[in-house]
């Protein structure tokens, strides 16, 4: 039916066509790995036409809504001993009805993704947000999407496509989703690096495999990354830590939360000690792994003799404690860093970079080129897509591209002497022509 599309592959009006499977099944004939390389030529194509500058890199990540319903969710195992826990913490909705089980045709799920993995505190914190969900159910995010109620992916999966995980976004539904995540050159917009991970993780939690992977691809084709460029869901001291030692410049602006010690403590770096508005020393004890987030922190504690008479102790410790204790990063350093390039005008600058850069191009894909939706099962097929929409989005920039030549005044005076010395050859042309009359 398209002609030119026939002209374009090289067929001939009478030639027979392949058949269709050929095409629709590549995905899954070739490996990752082939996507991938694909996809470095096409970035080497865009490199070579002078398209990337390679020195900024902006990152960012969307969820891209898995082909799962999550009216198909099932219950990990073992049931039994699941069946009591669900009993007390799962609750009818305000609407007064149970959501019908929609069955899957077939379960791809592996024995390990069948079991359940969460342990009795992360029960308990499920347990405590079905309650306090159940309290105003029809007025929480998502609640018009039926399957969403009670979920979690601790206790539930999807057999339909085991590698989709539950996540939301503030102000939308709940949902199966894949985790995309992008990489875009600042210069011309050209995306440099994207892949599929699971929804349910943060987003600092990818940013060293999205560097170790990136930086040696720039590197091949002899372009030096030097400033990371990222929202605040990337902010950690271990990434802030791990830029710095491969020399990259971090613009990650740090959580809300962050506070480098307690207010109107002052840090002795040398020593590394804090003291408190009266005076007092609270040393250093000792570091330690958080286990709610899995972070290094250094504690802090003074001792119950030097908050015994103190006028400040009511506001100062509360109504319980003894003695000053508290917890700081143990990358303290790294993030008062950081924060002092955030905040510096090309701090500035950088945040407007990122938002131009990367979040348009994250809007391009999944409005145009067909990444609003994974139609495949499984993260490798996913991660397979997301390649071919990043080779359709270069290729198009690729196309569409023609570089700027920059006027300087070096070839403004060497356009000059070139109109000169043809005025001249004129001149001299005409002077030797013989006359006729």
């Amino acid at each position: 039916m398209r002609l030119d599309i026939l002209f374009f592959i090289d067929y001939d009006l009478d030639d027979e066509l392949p058949w269709h499977s050929t095409i629709s099944r590549t995905r899954q004939l070739f490996p990752e790995s082939i996507f991938e390389e694909v996809f470095t030529n096409v970035l080497h194509m865009c490199i070579e036409k002078g398209m990337v500058s390679g020195h900024t890199q902006a990152i960012d990540s969307a969820p891209i809504k898995a082909n799962a319903s999550m009216d198909s969710l099932e219950l990990k195992v073992p049931e039994e001993d699941l069946a009591s826990h669900l009993q007390k913490i799962r609750h009818i909705s305000a609407m007064g009805k149970e959501v019908p089980l929609r069955k899957s045709k077939e379960n791809k799920a592996s024995k390990d993704q069948q079991t359940i993995s969460a342990n009795k505190q992360e029960l308990g914190a499920i347990k405590s947000r079905n309650k306090k969900w159940a309290k105003d159910q029809d007025k929480r995010q998502g609640a018009g999407n039926k399957g969403s109620k009670y979920t979690s992916n601790k206790t539930h999966y999807s057999p339909t496509d085991p590698d989709a995980r539950i996540s939301v976004k503030p102000g939308k539904a709940r949902k199966l989703n894949y985790m995309s995540q992008l990489s875009v050159d600042t210069g011309h917009h050209v995306i440099t690096d994207i892949r599929a991970y699971h929804a349910d993780k943060r987003d600092n939690q990818f940013l060293q495999d999205i560097v170790g992977r990136l930086k040696p691809r720039l590197n091949r084709f002899g372009l030096l990354w030097h400033n990371c460029v990222a929202d605040t869901g990337y902010s950690s001291g271990e990434n802030y830590a791990f830029l710095e030692q491969i020399n990259l410049q971090s613009f990650i602006p740090p959580h809300g939360t962050y506070k480098g010690g307690p207010d109107n403590f002052h840090h002795n770096r040398d020593q590394d000690h804090y003291v408190c508005p009266q005076g007092e020393i609270i040393p250093f004890k000792k570091v330690f792994n958080d286990y709610r987030t899995g972070t290094l922190k250094k504690e802090y504690r003074g001792t119950t003799h030097q908050c015994k008479d103190c006028p400040i102790k009511l506001s100062c410790l509360g109504k319980t404690a003894k003695e000053k204790k508290f917890s700081v990063t143990y990358y303290k350093a790294e993030y008062e860093r950081n924060i002092k390039r955030v905040n510096s005008p090309k701090g500035s600058y950088m945040k407007g970079k990122r938002q131009s850069t990367v979040e348009p191009v994250f809007g391009t894909l999944t409005q145009f080129m067909g990444l609003r939706k994974i139609n495949t099962i499984g993260i490798k097929q996913a991660n397979k897509v997301m390649h071919l929409a990043a080779m359709a989005y270069n290729l198009k920039k690729y196309l569409k591209f023609t570089q700027k030549l920059s006027k300087t005044k070096a070839k403004a005076l060497g356009l000059i002497f070139s109109k000169l010395n043809g005025l001249q050859n004129l001149i001299i042309f005409n002077f030797h022509q013989p006359n006729f009359n």
